[in-house]
């Protein structure tokens, strides 16, 4: 159990206490590497720089994958594989890369079509969808993506402890 600290006022600082827990800050960092990475590759293969693929769902590498994987080998890591943080850690792995390339693909494969739809019937009518109206594509991905993000946190939990 982790001792509270407090300042002089008697308050104790959460916040320093989150940032000194390299549980959190290794997550942190597979989420926020994946999501460097996936703006790049984005860049690449669409030639084209979408700062929304900072913060956005969906591409190469899964975010999702990256940070529940760095959570759980870093888990395993400082805690142990026995340890009820670990079988946490690994069953919410699971459930969420499962749910990224399952459910959460086809919804985007269905927000694509929707969108085709849409765009269809606005040139057949006079009234138009803006940009911002339209569903989101890029809510799921595909088990490489998935997988590559896994790789990229379970790296991180490595290299940093």
């Amino acid at each position: 159990m982790v001792e509270m600290q407090t300042n002089e006022d008697g308050v104790m600082n959460y916040f320093e206490l989150l940032l000194q827990n390299q549980i959190f800050i290794n997550a942190v960092i597979g989420w926020f590497c994946a999501q460097i990475l996936k703006t790049i590759t984005h860049l690449i293969v669409y030639k084209k720089l979408v700062w929304e693929r900072l913060i956005g769902d969906g591409g190469m590498p899964s975010a999702h994958s990256a940070t529940v994987c760095s959570l759980a080998t870093t888990i395993f890591i400082n805690v142990g594989p026995d340890s009820t943080e670990f079988a946490i850690a690994a069953i919410l792995a699971i459930i969420v890369m499962h749910d990224a390339c399952g459910v959460r693909l086809e919804t985007g494969k269905q927000a694509q079509i929707l969108n085709e739809m849409i765009e269809m019937f606005n040139n057949m009518s006079d009234k138009s969808i803006s940009p911002e109206e339209k569903l989101k594509e890029f809510v799921g991905h595909t088990k490489l993506q998935v997988f590559m993000g896994a790789l990229l946190g379970i790296a991180i939990a490595i290299l940093l402890g």
